[in-house]
């Protein structure tokens, strides 16, 4: 037996017994039994790898292949795959737990933004978490309660939007915090430090619509989905092939540097899972042409009747 603690996104803590021969989507489905989840394969269990590197669980690897050991082992529940418009998914408690994310992402400057949008996203927290506008109450809140970094600056900001969100109930301001949420250019971004191939410092990141390239919080490229004809990584080397047809005078190739093999290959997988959560199912024909392989590897990514290599 293994006991396993799970830290959630409203910041509670549980632990979970499980025998060791388990697979990973066996114990994933316990946590989000827990919780009473039904939307749950847009989330994932976060757990730092004896490497030392952050890796997300594998639902269909045992979880004696994975950890090695448990003291000071927690995993993290959150979101994995950020759609590109949250505010549909079907169920509440999904969209709660979305809006609980994208809190954790403000308050931990993960998700980067100009005071206006700042301040409108805590506005529709406060709205969630108090109700409507009430001097002392907004005034003890945000003493109390760091919703985003530099927020001493923003207060007048945050109390004028709250103002205008009067009879707005916690569920419709889950879903305006979303909405703001979605059109901000670091919505769902998890940065990855790599090199491009002049040696510069750029962070590469993967979202629904491709694999994304920016220097610092400015996004200075974007490869489409249809742009890419294959990914794979080298050692630590990190490569993305393009279609012929976006352009004689443009490389084929590009490679970038990471840290490590393991890193590479975490954000390979990484990339592997996004595309075959979000594309193929709007192309289900291109399933036996696989477009992300990586030579020598033999992961295999399932969901549902989707099989990827």
């Amino acid at each position: 037996q293994l006991r396993l603690r799970v830290i959630f996104l409203d910041d509670s803590e549980r632990s979970f017994e499980v025998e060791q021969k388990v697979l990973g989507g066996d114990f994933f489905n316990k946590v989000c039994g827990h919780l009473k989840l039904l939307e749950k394969e847009y989330f994932g269990l976060e757990f730092r790898h004896h490497s030392g590197n952050y890796v997300w669980l594998e639902l269909l690897k045992p979880l004696a292949k994975q950890i090695k050991y448990t003291n000071n082992l927690f995993f993290r529940f959150i979101v994995k795959f950020f759609p590109p418009d949250p505010g549909q998914l079907r169920r509440g408690l999904t969209r709660y737990l979305f809006a609980l994310q994208i809190k954790q992402d403000l308050s931990n400057g993960s998700l980067t933004c100009h005071d206006n949008s700042a301040a409108l996203l805590v506005s529709h927290i406060l709205q969630s978490e108090v109700g409507d506008y009430d001097e002392e109450l907004d005034c003890h809140h945000l003493e109390m309660k760091q919703y985003v970094p530099n927020q001493e600056y923003l207060d007048h900001k945050i109390v004028k939007f709250h103002k205008k969100h009067r009879g707005m109930s916690p569920a419709q301001a889950d879903i305006q915090l979303l909405e703001v949420a979605r059109r901000l250019d670091m919505y769902g971004i998890r940065p990855h430090p790599a090199h491009d191939g002049e040696g510069m410092r750029i962070n590469l990141a993967v979202t629904h619509s491709g694999v994304l390239v920016f220097q610092g919080n400015t996004k200075i490229n974007t490869f489409s989905w249809a742009k890419i004809r294959k990914l794979s990584f080298k050692r630590k080397y990190f490569l993305i092939k393009l279609h012929d047809q976006i352009g004689p005078s443009c490389k084929d190739t590009l490679e970038f540097s990471m840290a490590s093999r393991d890193v590479c290959k975490s954000f390979w997988k990484n990339c592997v899972e996004y595309h075959a959560f979000f594309r193929l199912p709007e192309e289900p024909r291109s399933i036996q042409k696989a477009l992300l392989f990586s030579k020598g590897s033999s992961f295999r990514y399932r969901y549902g009747r989707k099989h990827f290599f």
